[in-house]
């Protein structure tokens, strides 16, 4: 693993969150190493898998580009307070609150681990909130058929 700078971490705390918003697959697998690991429980619920992980570029943006079309999503608010994150050489974190000025949204909390300014490993934790909504969507996808 090659060190990152601080200023690495903050373009990749900026241009995620940037092309997140705008749909922008290209630009989101340009943050990721060709062979980077994402961690979610959102896997499984929009794409037809059990496991909530991913490795590569291709399942990465077939992933992207899945969720993209499901959005908006009126839970999905993106708000965080600007530039409130973590960085200690090679982990980024920061959190998306639940409770936000707008109304609650889907609590999350980002924890990239970066090698030379590009994300190897991607965990999204989700809070209570958002970990019921998950599992609403789950039950509704997996209820068996009268």
């Amino acid at each position: 693993m090659t060190d990152t700078t601080t200023a690495q971490a903050r373009h990749v705390y900026h241009a995620w969150d940037r092309c997140a918003r705008e749909r922008d697959t290209e630009g989101l697998l340009a943050l990721y190493t060709p062979d980077a690991i994402l961690e979610t429980p959102l896997i499984p619920a929009v794409l037809d898998v059990s496991v909530g992980v991913l490795q590569g570029h291709a399942t990465l943006r077939h992933f992207f580009e899945e969720g993209g079309r499901r959005r908006p999503n009126p839970l999905v608010r993106w708000y965080r307070e600007p530039d409130r994150y973590g960085f200690d050489g090679s982990r980024l974190t920061w959190e998306y609150p639940r409770a936000a000025p707008g109304g609650d949204q889907i609590g999350l909390v980002e924890v990239m681990d970066l090698d030379a300014g590009r994300i190897r490993h991607h965990r999204i934790y989700w809070d209570w909130f958002g970990f019921g909504r998950l599992l609403e969507s789950a039950r509704k996808k997996w209820a068996p058929m009268p």
